[in-house]
């Protein structure tokens, strides 16, 4: 396996089971979580979430947690902010932080995005919460 999302792409792959690299709202402001996917053979890859329904943080990793499980893999939530997704402008902006798991590491979440929306112009800032 070529390791970090097979260089961010689509879908992860772990021993046949797959899981979106990226799943977040089409459009709007809201929280997103940077979650560790831990591959059978010792590897690792990274998922980016994020949906305006969550209330807290965990409420997005608790579902994510739940797919993962049911497909037999291991998960960490690594951190949180916010996501600004202007489709309009085709713009992205990562910031912020979750109480709950800290700061994600923003410029990491960043590539997984660029792989996922390569049309789109995605920066990060740690400003703001």
């Amino acid at each position: 396996s070529s390791g970090i999302n097979a260089e961010y792409g689509d879908t992860v792959e772990t021993d046949k089971v797959t899981l979106d690299a990226v799943d977040i709202d089409a459009d709007g402001v809201f929280k997103y979580v940077l979650i560790q996917l831990y591959r059978s053979d010792g590897g690792s890859d990274w998922l980016v979430r994020g949906h305006a329904w969550a209330e807290y943080h965990d409420d997005i990793y608790q579902r994510t947690l739940s797919e993962a499980q049911a497909k037999g893999l291991d998960t960490e939530c690594v951190g949180g902010g916010r996501i600004k997704v202007e489709k309009e402008k085709r713009e992205i902006c990562v910031y912020g932080y979750s109480v709950g798991y800290g700061r994600a590491d923003h410029e990491r979440t960043v590539s997984v995005l660029r792989a996922r929306y390569p049309d789109y112009h995605i920066h990060w800032s740690n400003e703001g919460y």
